[in-house]
């Protein structure tokens, strides 16, 4: 049986994850991922009550009950590159012994979803829109640092991509991943549209604005807007939903993305006060997860 070595596991002197902060017995399997370490609060308020409360750098986290369910409340800060310490963390704290350090014999399955700010690329999503990644489509490569990451991808959907979006980064290329169909059944109605959902690893220009540095590819955009494969559309940019999305598949949790639209890119038009417009998707997904 393997034991990992500490540089590999980072593991603090009270027992808890490195980042994260929290312990083991301080984890539910139900768990709602937010960027923003203030929106854990805004979710916890609605809490009949709580457990722990802790916070490490973007990392803050509160364990609660709402309607009799044990729920997990973590923020992952910006980017892919946080899910990967987020969700590694996680599983850790589900599934190996921090103490022994080795994988537990018993598999502990989360349920994972994020609940999002995007910007919307059809007319069909307008600002206010609800959106869940029913595909989540990766522009960050984080999941290529894994074995076995083909067996979750959407192969052909990935050569379709490449195919008419002329992809123009050699060395980078986009990963499609579907999100857990049960969860997303469970998650999604009438009122939360399912869609394609783009996750770049940056703000600016990977996600086609141009402020001061040109792009490598100034169509890009127009490119993704224009896609059409057997009827799906790419619906909305964001940032976190594809790392999410591969990494939970490859450990066997169940994973899901759903974002608020705030930002209508074809339109041009961005509503920067934009946490009202959540209010309705935070109260969904309590409910439903």
């Amino acid at each position: 049986m393997r034991v990992i070595p500490a540089s590999e596991m980072p593991v603090n002197a009270d027992g808890s994850a490195f980042h994260l902060h929290l312990k083991p017995e301080n984890l539910s399997d139900r768990i709602i991922l937010v960027g923003d370490p203030d929106r854990v609060t805004a979710v916890a308020s609605r809490f009949d009550a709580i457990e722990c409360d802790v916070s490490s750098r973007e990392f803050h986290s509160i364990t609660g009950s709402y309607k009799g369910k044990r729920i997990t409340v973590v923020s992952h800060g910006i980017g892919g590159d946080n899910i990967d310490i987020v969700l590694t963390e996680l599983d850790a704290l589900a599934n190996i012994d921090l103490k022994t350090r080795t994988v537990r014999p018993e598999f502990r399955q989360l349920t994972l979803v994020r609940i999002g700010t995007s910007g919307g690329l059809q007319p069909f999503v307008p600002i206010g829109t609800y959106v869940a990644a029913e595909r989540a489509i990766g522009f960050d490569g984080v999941i290529y640092f894994y074995e076995e990451n083909e067996g979750v991808r959407d192969q052909i959907f990935e050569a379709a991509l490449r195919d008419r979006l002329d992809w123009p980064l050699k060395g980078l290329y986009p990963y499609v991943v579907p999100a857990d169909a049960e969860l997303l059944e469970q998650i999604t109605q009438s009122d939360i549209i399912r869609g394609n959902t783009v996750a770049t690893n940056g703000f600016y220009g990977a996600q086609g604005r141009y402020l001061r540095l040109p792009l490598a590819d100034p169509e890009l955009n127009r490119k993704i807007e224009a896609f059409n494969y057997n009827g799906s559309q790419i619906t909305n940019f964001e940032m976190e939903s594809a790392a999410l999305a591969g990494l939970a598949a490859l450990m066997g949790h169940r994973a899901l993305t759903v974002c608020c639209i705030i930002a209508g890119r074809v339109a041009k038009e961005m509503n920067t006060d934009y946490k009202d417009s959540l209010t309705g998707l935070i109260e969904k997904v309590l409910e439903r997860i």
